[in-house]
Order: C-alpha cells, then sequence, then structure tokens
C-alpha cells in the first residue's frame, strides 16, 4: 500500500451530521447523474445529450469538491496550522495541484 493511501485510511475527519447529510446528499444526486448518462449510452442517445450530462456531472463534482475543499480549510487545515502543524500547507498544496489537473 503507497504512503498516500495508508495515510488516508489511517486520518479521520469528524464532521457534524448536518455536514454528512449535506455532503452526502451531493454524492447520491451525482450517482443519479451517472446512471442517467449510463441509461443514455444504452438507448444510444446522441454523443452530444451524453456529453452534455457528462459536463453536468463533472460541474456537480467540482462543486461538491468546493464545498469539502473550504471545510477542510476552515476546520483541519486550520487546526493543525494552529498546532505547528505545517506539513499539512504541503498536503493542501498537492491536492489543490491534483484537483486542478
Amino acid at each position: 500500500m503507497n504512503k498516500e493511501r495508508e495515510s488516508c485510511c489511517k486520518r479521520t475527519t469528524m464532521r457534524s451530521e448536518e455536514q454528512k447529510k449535506k455532503l452526502l446528499n451531493r454524492l447520491k444526486r451525482i450517482e443519479g447523474q451517472v446512471r442517467g448518462i449510463q441509461n443514455l449510452i444504452e438507448q444510444n442517445a446522441y454523443c452530444n445529450d451524453v456529453l452534455i450530462q457528462s459536463a453536468a456531472v463533472n460541474a456537480a463534482m467540482n462543486a461538491f469538491n468546493r464545498e469539502l475543499l473550504a471545510s477542510h480549510i476552515r476546520s483541519c487545515v486550520a487546526r493543525d496550522i494552529r498546532e505547528g502543524k505545517d506539513e499539512v500547507i504541503d498536503e493542501l498544496v498537492a491536492t489543490l495541484q491534483k484537483l486542478m489537473r
């Protein structure tokens, strides 16, 4: 198991029930959109129609990522910096680089 994956699995973030519900609801909507795209493919839908739906999924994932990133910065990153754990800055920069690919 690589180090990045290992650290991901050992660390946790406590979220309020409201935060969890909000994030999970977004993901469920995205899941529904993806299933819709699968149906379009199964029905041999016109390529442009599939691409438009795919773009909508990308936009929804970007919105999810923005919401989660903002929460992460306000909670986890801010806490770690206050505790003198400056390595969280490098982790955040690496994450931002991945999100911007």
